[in-house]
């Protein structure tokens, strides 16, 4: 009886921060579209500017404007191209994110366009997998932050690695589970329970690996 009620706060948590942690995906995916769909919308404006300095033959303020725009643009562009559209949105996002916190990512994806999985499940895994390694990346001086994404199709399996450097240096193991002091009465950690949960429901593969300095997690998933 008590393991049964146990059990059931746990879920409960879980599936509450599991909510929380779907939204904030979610939000940061629609705050990067938003700003892509403003500056196209402000895309002939900028021609107006352009051709007002043209027509003055003021060639330093053409130049200048244009390195304004160019750097501007840099800011909205998604960074990585999948093939997949749920994934290009969640990638980008969290790797724009990771950049603004001044952590070096790597990524290199390529995908199939149709997933079996569903959009939510794979928010849930690659979000949790990129905060993990952004938090972790966080303890380590600037120049020694790297986030390492690489994704491909292997067959019909869809194959993921995420490998992050950790201030932590090798991590124990109880049960099989590396062990974390990220639970806590907000539900923060359980995202990593739920991700598992969700690769087993797809009959996929899982395996983390903690060698001293780095942290790599390998995700199998079928099409």
């Amino acid at each position: 009886m008590i393991f049964s009620i146990l059990s059931g706060m746990i879920d409960k948590r879980i599936a509450a921060y599991q909510q929380r942690l779907t939204l904030t995906h979610f939000n940061e995916v629609e705050n990067m579209y938003n700003q892509m769909r403003g500056w196209i919308h402000d895309y002939s404006n900028h021609m107006q500017v352009l051709k007002g300095h043209a027509k003055n033959e003021d060639m330093q303020a053409v130049i200048q404007y244009l390195n304004d725009i160019d750097d501007d643009l840099h800011t909205v562009t998604p960074l990585i191209r999948t093939g997949n559209k749920m994934c290009d949105a969640i990638l980008n996002s969290k790797i724009a994110l990771a950049r603004a916190k001044d952590i070096t990512v790597m990524a290199e994806a390529n995908i199939a366009v149709e997933l079996t999985i569903s959009q939510l499940d794979l928010c849930i895994i690659i979000g949790n997998l990129m905060d993990n390694a952004i938090e972790a990346s966080l303890a380590l001086p600037k120049a020694e932050r790297l986030i390492r994404i690489y994704m491909e199709m292997k067959g019909t399996q869809l194959y993921m690695s995420f490998t992050n450097f950790t201030a932590r240096g090798k991590q124990a193991k109880m049960g099989g589970r590396f062990l974390t002091t990220k639970f806590n009465s907000d539900g923060h950690g359980f995202g990593l329970v739920r991700m598992d949960n969700i690769i087993k429901r797809y009959s996929g593969y899982i395996n983390r690996n903690s060698e001293d300095g780095a942290f790599s997690t390998e995700i199998m998933l079928p099409q």
